[in-house]
């Protein structure tokens, strides 16, 4: 792995660990790298509150971004295909999704606790409503991109409407598609540790564990959750690029 890449966080942990050795940030509101690292290490062994360890909160934080992201994917890119393949169908449907899109899924929090309450059915409507958006307008983007032409070629040659949208618009949409998978999954995270600022069921969750140690005044193991966060995001869209690689190799 090449570490040029690497130099500029180095250099900022570095400098941040510096002033922070110096006294310029007092440790009570922004702790030091290598407290957070030990607050880390709390977390997995000691677990917060002590018994929850780490790898639990960050399995049920998997578990509701994965079915949320998964609902929003499994209706988004079809729905996306059909509004850019049809001119008709994405004039009936665009108005409704230009009313909903502006609405931050946060403002969903208090609606999806009455419908489903507090668990994952609420956490994953959430991460859905986060997810979805960028999912069907990249899809719509992507479809929409393709050559009028090669649609028109392929029509001459007898193809019909399924495999037109299956093999010329699906494979053209697809780096499109790719970009909306990899918003859509940042925009889950965020709103999933939103959701569960708000309570969960099960007592384990990456955003509820971060609410506990800001009860207690834990600023190294706060700032240590939220390095999991980005660190499980980083690891996840790499996994998304790879696939994008595998399935998008003339991108």
């Amino acid at each position: 792995m090449r570490l040029g890449r690497w130099w500029l966080p180095l250099a900022l942990l570095v400098l941040w660990q510096g002033l922070c050795s110096l006294g310029v940030f007092p440790p009570y509101k922004l702790p030091s790298p290598l407290a957070i690292i030990a607050g880390l290490v709390d977390l997995a062994s000691q677990g917060m509150p002590p018994g929850q360890r780490l790898h639990w909160h960050l399995l049920y934080s998997l578990l509701r971004v994965g079915a949320g992201f998964a609902a929003a994917a499994l209706i988004g890119v079809p729905l996306g295909l059909i509004m850019g393949a049809s001119p008709r169908a994405g004039r009936l449907v665009s108005p409704l999704i230009e009313m909903l899109r502006p609405v931050p899924p946060l403002a969903w929090i208090p609606i999806s606790i009455l419908w489903f309450g507090i668990g994952l059915p609420s956490a994953g409507f959430i991460i859905f409503l986060g997810a979805f958006f960028p999912i069907v307008l990249n899809t719509i983007a992507g479809v929409t991109s393709v050559s009028p032409l090669l649609v028109e070629a392929v029509r001459t040659l007898g193809a019909g409407r399924r495999e037109i949208v299956r093999k010329v618009l699906l494979p053209g949409a697809l780096p499109n598609i790719f970009v909306g998978l990899r918003i859509g999954l940042g925009i889950g995270w965020m709103t999933l540790v939103a959701a569960e600022f708000t309570g969960v069921k099960s007592g384990y969750g990456l955003g509820y564990m971060i609410m506990t140690a800001r009860d207690i005044q834990r600023p190294d193991e706060i700032m240590a959750g939220m390095a999991v966060i980005g660190l499980t995001g980083l690891c996840i869209d790499g996994l998304v690029r790879l696939l994008q690689r595998r399935l998008v190799p003339w991108q």
